[in-house]
């Protein structure tokens, strides 16, 4: 029998730790790890006990949030292994001699981050401590993986940057102090996700989120401004701040954060872009997502989502504009893999946590590629035309006149998105990172891109995509002996007219797949579709060509192949339709009750134009037939006639029943209705009932 181990103590080996996970600027009192990477612990058993390799038998359990789950992944049970595992929890030995063991405990590099506990389980549960688990940009299979030493020692290590501010013609900049180690920082950002919304309304699926950096980048976000929640900072442009802190005052997100804290999470008085920003900086880089701050001179903001600066001023001059332009508005990118999107979106994505405009109902926005925004790539999530209009919105300007009409006076095309700056890494130089953003301005790749977003955004409004788009559409009455139409869609949302070659079929198919006959056919038709527009091709589909071959589960497919001329591209549509069967009309004749026969009229419409022959009803009910099925044939019916027929049976018990009808002929069948009849008791039973004997 398997003897437990006494343990005295267990050292969690925070300074070694620490120091081996890039966590001691932290401290060295408790144990702060990255995952995908081990750290150590070590057992200390009392006198007497002693672990043996291959006989002591123990589970581990880390768990986090409130409500640890297996299946959210924020629970894990494991036992002792010989290696240390990749993908999942595990723990090894490390050299045990006598009554100390030390233990060598992996977690996977995609778990939740945050506040752990380790209990060791022989039976017996025994708390063994606890620990808070980051992110971890030194694993490469952690999705915010940096390969190069420098920037993450800029980019997650450093306490200290610049931020720039200023105009397009004249910046200069502003010394900060991030202070992610400072003490207690790290626990007021752990305590800032707790106090998110999301993990308010659902604790269990939010925690389980934050193994995601794109989810716990949002989170932040939202939380760095208090709009709509218990975020930490109060946006002020007014001017007036006499009941709180002038935004230019800060030079620091440590004491910002410490007042937000030590003060129930009241919110900060008060913020403006570059403290926001500043403070998510603090928050990222605190729990290992790394992270810079951005400046974008000439900054838009467009308030309608149309890629378009709008100033409107009246007749006097006076600007009654809603969208602007800043002369710099600044925020952060997170770097981190995007496995949501297709390939090549990875690296650094923009966030904005400035109030400005809802994404997803919530004020904030990002994270969204770079690369996304420089090629006009606005579909992808998140907050993609929000972002690019800040760098590369055309400027328009308008005057309203006394009368209401508006007249265009000016505009330009290059007058947003000039120096995006930040701190180089290793150095106080400024870094233009103005290339990742956008084309050189006023280029021509710079001006397609502009276009090409426009288009896309324009699309995304409407809920499309960009690109040739072929689809089935059919018709709403499609009954098996009908004629019919069925229509090719081919909508081009290119910014190009397009020529296209069109089959359009339809066949027969069995329920498991296998095609039959044609029973409709368009080949090698030539379709012009100008850029932005929709045609429909219409496939009549008659009976006489389907009639002789449909199966008895009445399935059509219908294919669809629509070959580009330039560039030579591919695209098909596939869609299966049943046709709808004939209705099988059920009418009890009488009363039913238990033991007494009822009778169901029971009648069906011919819908085929042809005369149906061989033609029958089958009907079978438990407790109604007998176990039997009762077959009444019917003869021939004629096109578009009625055929009715009588069935009678006995119910023999009481209760809802349900009564079931097939019909069947030479050429319609598997017809199927059926009707729930509640089966009463019968005058006599009834009687029986009330009366006492003695």
């Amino acid at each position: 029998m398997d003897q437990a181990l006494d343990i005295e103590r267990c050292d969690v080996e925070s300074r070694i730790n620490n120091t081996t996970h890039h966590t001691d600027q932290n401290g060295l009192d408790r144990l702060i790890v990255r995952r995908g990477l081990p750290f150590t612990i070590t057992l200390h058993l009392k006198s007497g006990s002693q672990f043996q390799a291959g006989i002591s038998t123990f589970r581990f359990i880390a768990e986090t949030g409130p409500l640890p789950r297996e299946q959210s992944g924020t629970k894990s049970t494991f036992s002792l292994t010989d290696t240390a595992s990749k993908t999942d929890w595990s723990a090894s030995t490390t050299s045990p001699t006598g009554n100390v063991v030390s233990l060598s405990v992996s977690s996977p590099p995609d778990v939740p981050i945050g506040l752990y506990s380790l209990t060791l389980d022989q039976g017996q549960k025994v708390k063994l401590g606890e620990f808070v688990l980051l992110f971890n940009p030194w694993c490469a299979k952690d999705a915010v993986y940096m390969e190069e030493e420098r920037d993450r020692q800029e980019y997650v290590l450093s306490q200290a940057g610049l931020i720039y501010k200023g105009t397009t013609k004249r910046f200069k900049a502003s010394p900060w102090t991030f202070g992610q180690f400072e003490p207690g920082m790290l626990d007021i950002c752990l305590k800032l996700l707790d106090e998110n919304p999301k993990y308010t309304l659902d604790a269990d699926a939010d925690c389980s989120g934050r193994r995601n950096p794109v989810y716990v980048t949002r989170v932040i976000s939202a939380m760095i401004n208090s709009n709509d929640d218990k975020g930490v900072l109060v946006g002020n442009w007014s001017g007036d701040y006499d009941d709180g802190v002038r935004p230019s005052h800060w030079t620091d997100s440590v004491a910002i954060l410490h007042q937000w804290a030590d003060n129930c999470c009241q919110r900060v008085r008060y913020g403006q872009c570059w403290v926001f920003a500043a403070v998510a900086c603090t928050v990222s880089r605190a729990l290992g997502v790394p992270c810079r701050v951005v400046t974008n001179f000439g900054s838009a903001h467009d308030t309608n989502s149309n890629l378009l600066i709008e100033f409107l001023y009246d007749e006097d001059g006076n600007d009654i504009s809603d969208d602007s332009v800043w002369n710099f508005h600044v925020w952060v990118d997170n770097w981190m893999a995007r496995p949501d999107l297709e390939a090549g979106y990875d690296g650094w994505q923009a966030s904005d946590p400035t109030p400005q405009e809802k994404s997803e109902g919530v004020f904030c926005c990002g994270p969204v590629p770079l690369k996304a925004i420089k090629e006009g790539e606005l579909t992808l999530k998140y907050d993609a035309p929000f972002v690019f209009a800040e760098v590369n919105a055309d400027v328009v300007e308008y005057v309203k006149l006394t009368n209401g009409r508006m007249v265009k006076m000016g505009g330009s095309s290059t007058d947003v998105g000039h120096f995006i700056s930040t701190k180089a890494v290793g150095s106080d130089e400024r870094h233009d990172i103005t290339h990742l953003y956008k084309h050189p301005e006023g280029s021509l790749q710079e001006r397609e891109v502009y276009e090409r977003a426009k288009h896309h955004h324009e699309l995304q409004q409407k809920g499309e995509e960009p690109g040739l788009k072929v689809k089935i559409k059919v018709s709403p009455d499609m009954d098996i002996g009908a004629d019919f139409d069925v229509f090719a869609v081919v909508t081009n949302n290119t910014e190009a007219d397009k020529t296209c070659r069109v089959m359009f079929y339809a066949r027969i198919v069995s329920y498991d797949g296998k095609p039959g006959a044609n029973c409709g056919f368009i080949e090698d038709l030539t379709m012009e579709v100008p850029t932005g527009k929709e045609k429909r091709l219409p496939l009549r589909v008659e009976y006489v060509d389907y009639g002789d071959t449909i199966t008895s589960d009445r399935l059509i497919q219908l294919v669809l192949i629509v070959i580009e001329s330039s560039p030579r591209e591919f695209h098909k549509a596939k869609r299966t339709i049943v046709l709808e069967s004939p209705d099988i009309a059920i009418k009890l004749l009488g009363e039913p009750r238990v033991n007494q026969k009822l009778s169901a009229e029971i009648s069906l419409q011919n819908p085929l134009p042809e005369l149906l022959q061989n033609c029958f009803f089958s009907v079978m009910g438990a407790s109604l037939t007998d176990g039997k099925i009762l077959i009444q044939n019917v003869g021939s019916v004629g096109p578009k006639q009625e055929v009715k027929c009588t069935v009678e049976f006995t119910p023999t018990s009481t209760g809802s029943r349900t009564l079931t009808v097939d019909f069947d002929s030479d050429k319609l069948s598997n017809i199927k209705q059926y009707l729930n009849i509640e089966i009463g008791m019968n005058n006599i039973m009834a009687n029986d009932t009330n009366t006492i004997s003695f």
